[in-house]
């Protein structure tokens, strides 16, 4: 994966911390997130009804949490599954490229394939 946590990640990041309960100061913590950023992460997932505020200013993880974090974390296996297939395809085909190509060729090609994209 890449360097920045995608928005999904950073949610999943967020109820996890939320799950038995959490102050933002906790979350944001454990989370790694700005204060700024986790009060905007914070107002979504309050509307999306996956937290909520529970006794004194702590947050806890609603049913529709408990899934969201259920179906991310089967979500996320299967995603780590495709990329590490897919960097098992691209070293076959640079290897392949090796039989074929210069090193200066291969060094470009392997430029050009280093993040490809899925669609």
């Amino acid at each position: 994966m890449g360097k920045h946590r995608s928005k999904l990640q950073v949610i999943a990041d967020i109820l996890l911390e939320v799950r038995k309960g959490a102050t933002k100061t906790r979350i944001m913590r454990r989370a790694n997130l700005s204060y700024k950023h986790l009060s905007r992460y914070l107002t979504h997932v309050i509307e999306a009804d996956l937290v909520k505020i529970g006794n004194s200013n702590s947050y806890t993880l609603t049913r529709r949490g408990q899934d969201f974090l259920s179906k991310y974390e089967e979500y996320s296996k299967r995603y780590r599954k495709i990329e590490e297939l897919l960097n098992d395809i691209m070293n076959e085909r640079y290897a392949l490229e090796n039989v074929c190509f210069s090193k200066d060729t291969l060094d470009t090609n392997l430029k050009n394939m280093r993040n490809p994209k899925l669609t």
